[in-house]
């Protein structure tokens, strides 16, 4: 006889910089490992399984992270269990809320919309302490030709050299709903630069360090060693441009996800 299973959402946050990304790895501090431990901590011998909404990289941080929760005896307390395992889990990752949800939502079909920041600065070396939250170039960057080229990547495109990890299975024709650079409003301290931005840009789902190399083409061609041409020849099924620039994992966060049900 099958098993009853319950489950739930769960919304977190977390600083990445001290972590080996979402997934699992042995040896590695990772997020899942320390959701993992957690809860085995917390409930001692009870079956659980944690799904997430998708997989971020080494350093990649979430304001807006989510992952299912499956356990074969429901949780009495919500509240209580926020808690605890708040209490339990390094400064470093927080769960906002938790809610029960049905047998037929799931975390991966079921998301709508993800939309990533980058956050990035240029120009002077910026104060140590930034450097979890602000990837720095110390070189001077063309500001609004990236404005202007960000703007080539929303539609759909494909984005085979957009990806690290292309194999025969990978979807690489993807659409992107929104791509801009825009002045940082988000994230202030004391310690940050005067002056930053944010590569804010918007889909349903994005390939291993896509992200990251879209930020990358942009910063290349902020320093003219890429044209606005290339970037446009590279987004065409069968180019064979190749990108040799990956920016830090650091500087990406999760901002915000949504769900269709």
């Amino acid at each position: 006889m099958k098993k009853q299973r319950f489950c739930y959402l769960v919304r977190l946050q977390y600083l990445g910089f001290r972590f080996n990304g979402w997934q699992v790895q042995p040896k590695l501090r990772t997020i899942v490992g320390m959701l993992n431990k957690t809860f085995t901590f917390l409930y001692t011998d009870s079956p659980f399984k944690i799904l997430g909404a998708g997989r971020t990289d080494a350093k990649v941080s979430s304001l807006d992270g989510a992952f299912e929760l499956f356990v074969e005896e429901p949780l009495l307390d919500l509240d209580l269990f926020l808690k605890d395992f708040n209490k339990n889990l390094p400064s470093d990752i927080r769960l906002l809320s938790i809610e029960p949800i049905g047998q037929d939502f799931n975390i991966i079909k079921d998301s709508k919309t993800k939309e990533y920041n980058y956050f990035f600065s240029f120009g002077c070396k910026n104060h140590p302490f930034s450097a979890p939250f602000i990837t720095n170039y110390i070189d001077e960057l063309d500001l609004e030709l990236m404005k202007q080229a960000a703007s080539l990547f929303v539609g759909t495109h494909d984005f085979s050299v957009y990806t690290a990890s292309l194999k025969p299975t990978t979807i690489a024709v993807r659409e992107i709903e929104g791509c801009t650079i825009v002045a940082n409003d988000i994230l202030t301290a004391n310690f940050f630069p005067e002056h930053s931005y944010i590569l804010k840009i918007k889909g349903k789902g994005f390939m291993r360090y896509q992200i990251r190399m879209i930020m990358g083409a942009l910063v290349q061609l902020g320093k003219h060693e890429l044209s606005i041409e290339e970037i446009k020849a590279s987004l065409v099924t069968g180019s064979d441009h190749k990108l040799n620039s990956i920016a830090p994992g650091s500087g990406l966060i999760l901002n915000k996800l949504d769900f269709n049900k």
